[in-house]
């Protein structure tokens, strides 16, 4: 799978832009600070629906403009489909499939899958658990869609639910209808949590060896990294470790998350929140017998990080319902962040992929590796809202004549 073409209006720093893609790989070069990042954010919109910058819709909007559109033309098992998004503030986004009628954003999801390396992804080891649950969830609704209306509504269910304990609290008792109406939530919660923890699960489960394999490509040493997960929804002196779920369906899932609800209520209660549930839960990151947040050096968790993105493509190939869908791979001004080594070893990592998105600020940031394992690349010199292919580059990087390729 691959993108033909971007189209972008209002989006960012873009009143207008048309751009042609092809397979392989596509450097976008320029200063920091002229907008590479935005066309690489608005092809990984296409298929997560998100930002990895920002968490709502507003900022991706060019300042002065009341929405921004994203179009993309995919190729997939020699297919095409365009997809129009327009995002507004305030507002749903909404999608236009193939020119169709405009329908929820979601409806688009599965259409494009995207890996997407970045800066930022150094949070999934430092960072609080919230932004390894995202990853999670994230990966899992990209390999299976449906779960975007199975988040939305345990989304919804969870600030409504607080919204009760938050009254309850308050009065200072719990009455005979704060009792009723928060059955009927914890019904609610059980009902779209069991699906989420499932989903989770059975992923981690697919995900560890592929991280164990990427890490290899990536690292030496004799630490190598593992994934656990810890639930809220078994008992403390139970450890809350996948160990104890794994071979649990749905239905078993349900009733644990039921069964800690009613174990926790008087907690909650008196905290005015919901302590049970997958919101509440950690995917825990381990190098060797020690937590990789605290104890992995710089270089480790960059390793690591790196290592949970790779694994993701991986996870992707592998699974037989992303058939003609190999994600497209993006790294986001990565290679600037690494040592030689480590640069060079995920660039030999990813040259199999079917399309690359590269961005950089200078020639020198894009690995040799690169350069020597295709017999061009394609580079695309970006300025100050406007971005121009001066079509392939040789193998030593000097940019050759525009329209070649």
């Amino acid at each position: 799978m691959h993108l033909e073409s971007l189209s972008l209006m209002d989006f960012r720093t873009y009143r207008s832009l048309d751009l042609a893609l092809t397979p392989g790989i596509t450097v976008f070069l320029g200063p920091n600070g002229v907008g590479k990042t935005n066309i690489v954010e608005a092809v990984d919109f296409t298929a997560t629906l998100g930002s990895h910058r920002v968490s709502s819709t507003a900022p991706m909007i060019r300042a002065g403009a009341e929405r921004a559109v994203i179009r993309a033309g995919v190729r997939r098992a020699g297919h095409r489909t365009t997809l129009e998004f327009v995002l507004e503030t305030g507002k749903s986004n909404t999608v236009r499939i193939n020119r169709g009628s405009p329908t929820r954003a979601r409806q688009a999801l599965g259409t494009v899958h995207t890996v997407l390396f970045s800066p930022e992804d150094l949070t999934l080891i430092k960072g609080d658990p919230s932004s390894r649950r995202a990853f999670l969830d994230e990966l899992a609704t990209s390999m299976r869609p449906v779960l975007a209306g199975v988040r939305a509504d345990y989304e919804k269910t969870v600030r409504q639910r607080n919204a009760l304990l938050r009254s309850a609290r308050t009065s200072g008792r719990i009455t005979e209808a704060h009792t009723a109406t928060l059955a009927v939530w914890d019904e609610q919660l059980a009902t779209a949590g069991a699906q989420l923890l499932h989903a989770r699960i059975q992923l981690i489960k697919a995900l560890e060896p592929e991280v164990h394999r990427a890490y290899a490509q990536l690292a030496d040493g004799p630490r190598l990294p593992s994934l656990s997960y810890r639930s809220s929804v078994l008992p403390e002196a139970a450890d809350g470790r996948i160990a104890q779920l794994e071979h649990f369906s749905v239905a078993d899932l349900r009733q644990l998350i039921l069964e800690a609800c009613e174990r926790k209520q008087a907690q909650e209660v008196e905290r005015g929140v919901s302590l049970v549930g997958p919101h509440r839960d950690e995917l825990e990151l381990s190098l060797g017998e020690l937590p990789a947040r605290g104890y992995a050096s710089h270089g480790e968790m960059w390793s690591y990080a790196l290592a949970l993105r790779l694994g993701s493509w991986y996870v992707h190939l592998d699974d037989d319902r992303s058939e003609g869908a190999s994600p497209v791979l993006i790294l986001d001004d990565v290679f600037a962040e690494l040592d030689a080594r480590r640069r060079d070893r995920l660039a030999h990592a990813v040259l199999s992929a079917e399309q690359v998105l590269v961005t950089a600020a200078v020639d020198d940031d894009v690995p040799q590796v690169l350069r020597e394992g295709r017999s061009a690349i394609t580079v695309v010199r970006v300025a100050p809202g406007e971005a121009v292919s001066t079509g392939a580059s040789s193998q030593t990087g000097a940019p050759a004549e525009a329209g070649h390729e």
